[in-house]
């Protein structure tokens, strides 16, 4: 709970400052409001810098003004932006799926790899769909499907894992705009980042 209240600056010190990824689904109120759930906008582009990562400029102006936004918004408009991932089947995130077929158009553009791709998606459907990267992977020894490793342990044992991920948003005073997957990410990240990044681990 210590990790995520450093990482959201819900008990820091005098000077010290949140993490820039505590405002990455809160930034502009959020990429999964109505207005703008099935659209690329300009905020979600700089949010997904807060954890990191940056959208090369030519893939960003197509995303804003050419066809792989408009690709993209009728991808968008057929995966759910109301529901948790414990909530849906696992087809939903299945190979095939809009989800997934989404995740793999972004892929498959200059220099946006399965990380940027996971972490933009994660903006515009933060309760369905997590971020995940090369240090969280490591933790988790690679899973072969992150998404369907993660939505089977959300919903074992009657959503255990879900129930306790929200209990610990709440212990840490964190506004229910954070979802239980970024919950989940947040508390791994912050677990593993510095034996990854001093390259103490199994690998990246």
């Amino acid at each position: 709970m210590s990790n995520l209240r450093r990482y959201f600056g819900t008990s820091l010190v005098h000077e010290a400052a949140p993490f820039t990824g505590s405002r990455f689904e809160h930034l502009a109120g959020g990429g999964d409001r109505e207005p703008v759930a099935n659209v690329v906008t300009a905020d979600d582009l700089i949010a997904v810098q807060t954890l990191s990562v940056r959208i090369p400029a030519q893939v960003a102006l197509d995303l804003l003004e050419g066809d792989l936004g408009l690709r993209l918004a009728t991808m968008l408009s057929d995966i759910p932006f109301d529901v948790d991932m414990v909530e849906v089947e696992a087809a939903d995130l299945s190979k095939g799926a809009p989800a997934d077929t989404a995740w793999r158009v972004l892929w498959d553009q200059p220099g946006i790899g399965w990380v940027t791709a996971g972490k933009l998606l994660a903006r515009k459907r933060p309760r369905l769909l997590p971020v995940y990267d090369q240090v969280v992977r490591c933790i988790l020894g690679r899973p072969t499907s992150f998404w369907l490793d993660l939505h089977g342990a959300l919903r074992a044992d009657n959503h255990a894992l879900h129930r306790e991920l929200l209990g610990l948003r709440q212990a840490a005073d964190l506004p229910v705009t954070v979802s239980a997957l970024r919950v989940c990410d947040v508390v791994l990240w912050m677990h593993h980042r510095t034996d990854h990044q001093q390259r103490s681990c199994i690998g990246t």
